[in-house]
């Protein structure tokens, strides 16, 4: 990854686990400085020190990517740094259920840290990097947004912003020298997908999926993680005919 045109500084949201952790330490390890943003603090600040012992400079800040105050929390320890490369890897759910029944701090959540978050990070540092004509974007989805599941409306809607955002912010971004990458995400074996008791066996590594991103950040603006399987997955869920077969044949049962 080359730091001349993506750093000196990355910003990770979403790095204390699995894929977003992943990316920490290969940038790292090319020499980036890095700003480490989650909500978990201890999970976050293990990552960091782990990272601080093999010579990093590493910031890190505890905070809740689905309320309002995110971005400007976040700019507390970036606004006197040069942020060259953004991923923002946050957008996980653990709940199912039919959207008219949810608890509504359930869905707003969700929509905050997939849609508000993604846009409100990415106009901030991608404007800095506008400026510089340089720099990077890296916002992570899901092969969820390419077709609606019971149970998981406002995630899959979400995630369908994400892929039709990226794309749209792409082709503006290419113009001033900033590479705008959706890194579209299959099964992957992270530790928030094993408390949800999936079986993981065939899933991607995040150390895999993390490669994939930092690859092909200049092969945007969606790159699909995982190899032909999960390209043939999302073309076939985006193509298929008729609607409502598909759709009720992708169905999750609720979790609650």
């Amino acid at each position: 990854m080359d730091v001349e045109r993506y750093g000196p500084w990355a910003l990770v949201v979403g790095g204390s686990e699995g894929v977003g952790a992943a990316f920490a330490r290969k940038l790292a390890a090319s020499g980036f400085k890095l700003v480490l943003v989650a909500r978990k603090p201890g999970p976050l600040e293990e990552v960091a020190q782990d990272l601080r012992g093999k010579g990093a400079e590493v910031r890190t800040l505890s905070v809740d990517m689905g309320k309002a105050d995110a971005i400007d929390r976040v700019r507390t320890v970036t606004d006197d740094v040069e942020v060259g490369l953004l991923v923002y890897n946050a957008g996980a759910n653990a709940m199912r259920g039919n959207f008219v029944e949810l608890d509504p701090a359930v869905y707003r959540t969700v929509i905050g840290v997939n849609v508000i978050g993604q846009s409100e990070f990415a106009r901030h540092y991608g404007g800095l990097m506008r400026q510089r004509e340089r720099g990077g974007i890296i916002l992570t989805g899901s092969l969820s947004g390419y077709i609606g599941s019971a149970s998981l409306a406002a995630y899959c809607g979400a995630k369908a912003f994400s892929r039709v955002f990226s794309e749209a912010l792409w082709a503006e971004c290419e113009q001033f020298g900033v590479d705008v990458l959706h890194l579209n995400l299959g099964l992957t074996a992270t530790p928030a997908m094993e408390r949800l008791g999936y079986d993981l066996s065939a899933a991607s590594t995040p150390d895999q999926v993390a490669q994939e991103g930092l690859d092909n950040v200049a092969n945007g603006p969606v790159w699909i993680a995982g190899g032909q399987a999960n390209i043939d997955r999302a073309q076939a869920s985006a193509s298929a005919q008729p609607r409502a077969a598909a759709v009720r044949a992708v169905a999750a049962p609720p979790r609650k």
